[in-house]
């Protein structure tokens, strides 16, 4: 099979991008996988499909991580979704589009794009949890898909690939697992972040979702307000913002950032 893709990043987080609004195209699990993989494939963070909406959206959005599995969200993805979209159709108004974790907007400005997320939920604070056998304080929110929140002193000194997978596979998130955040305090409203990403099973150098989770965290732990500005792995800082507090939930919860084309081609799949 010829499949015709554009490759595109958002803050060094990487994906394939398909234009599948006739859904004429049906990967499989592998399909996906190995259009990920980095040796055999085009290489990438995970895929992303604009498909029709099905409940009165613009488009739909579907997520599948480099592991060929589909996922909720992605917040990156999803800036990189928008501006694909606005690439296939030329146009610049804000659109909204349909995702398993709730709908999105988002808008333009330039190479810039604003995406607003669903509400986040099952946020705890403070557990202490054993991880290769020492006590770690683990912080959890789901921003679309859950994340795990480490504050560490140095993040270069964080071991991530071990570290991440051991909370990342912990029985406390079985059996789905979680995405594993390990967050550094820059000053009052800058916070730097790495993240190991389930269905990656390894470090990314962004991660929209991840970047919400951290913020909303660093917010709650620090009383820091709204906006508050994250420095991922690739190097890029991005700004989130929100509304609302603990007790009456979180809302218009917003992250603006990049989302770049990269290249576009055309790759052929085994039958």
């Amino acid at each position: 099979m010829t499949l015709d893709f554009v490759k595109m990043n958002g803050a060094g987080n990487d994906f394939v991008m398909l234009d599948n609004r006739d859904l004429s195209l049906s990967l499989s699990k592998e399909d996906i996988a190995l259009l990920c993989d980095r040796h055999r494939g085009v290489g990438a963070d995970g895929l992303l499909a604009v498909e029709p909406a099905q409940n009165g959206a613009d488009f739909r959005m579907r997520y599948y991580n480099a592991d060929g599995g589909e996922a909720e969200m992605c917040g990156n993805g999803a800036r990189c979704f928008a501006r694909f979209a606005q690439k296939l159709t030329g146009g610049d108004k804000p659109i909204r589009f349909e995702t398993p974790a709730g709908v999105i907007g988002a808008e333009y400005f330039g190479d810039q794009v604003r995406v607003q997320l669903s509400e986040p939920f099952d946020l705890s604070l403070g557990e202490d949890i054993e991880i290769l056998g020492s006590q770690r304080t683990i912080h959890n929110l789901n921003t679309g898909v859950p994340h795990a929140v480490v504050v560490v002193p140095d993040l270069e000194k964080v071991d991530i690939r071990p570290e991440g997978s051991a909370i990342r596979y912990h029985e406390r998130y079985a059996p789905a697992g979680t995405n594993v955040n390990f967050m550094q305090v820059e000053d009052d409203s800058s916070i730097a972040i790495r993240t190991y990403e389930r269905g990656v099973e390894d470090e990314t150098l962004a991660c929209g979702t991840g970047m919400v989770a951290n913020a909303i965290i660093h917010h709650l732990l620090t009383g820091v307000e709204s906006p508050i500005r994250v420095r991922v792995r690739g190097g890029d800082v991005l700004e989130v913002a929100f509304e609302g507090d603990v007790d009456s939930g979180f809302r218009n919860v917003t992250l603006t950032g990049p989302a770049d084309f990269v290249f576009e081609g055309v790759v052929d799949l085994p039958d």
